[in-house]
């Protein structure tokens, strides 16, 4: 039977006068790996609950990277704010008005 499969198939419908309130369509499969595989289901691989140690390791290594990208952002804010303190605008010089000669000069 796991060679072949088997395929069982239902619907539940809920109504109320008339009007369709709820429906759920069930689709059971019940097939090998192998099988399950040469048909193009193969969901489980990806799924976090069946990858057990693979999400630790890459848990790990998004934290070392998330780490190591915000060492680079840290780095980059010291450096923008050294550059923003060396390009600080001057205050405007102030010229004195020029002098008048005194009276009778």
């Amino acid at each position: 039977m796991l060679d072949k499969g088997i395929v069982i198939a239902g619907d539940v419908k809920v109504k109320l006068v008339d009007i369709e309130l709820l429906t759920i369509q069930l689709r059971l499969v019940i097939c090998s790996i192998d099988k399950a595989k040469e048909m193009g289901m193969d969901w489980w691989a990806n799924s976090s609950v069946f990858q057990g140690d693979r999400d630790q390791k890459a848990l790990d290594e998004e934290t070392s990277r998330t780490t190591e990208l915000e060492q680079q952002v840290q780095a980059l804010q010291a450096k923008l704010a050294e550059v923003e303190a060396e390009a600080k605008p001057q205050e405007p010089r102030r010229f004195s008005p020029i002098p008048t000669p005194p009276p009778g000069m």
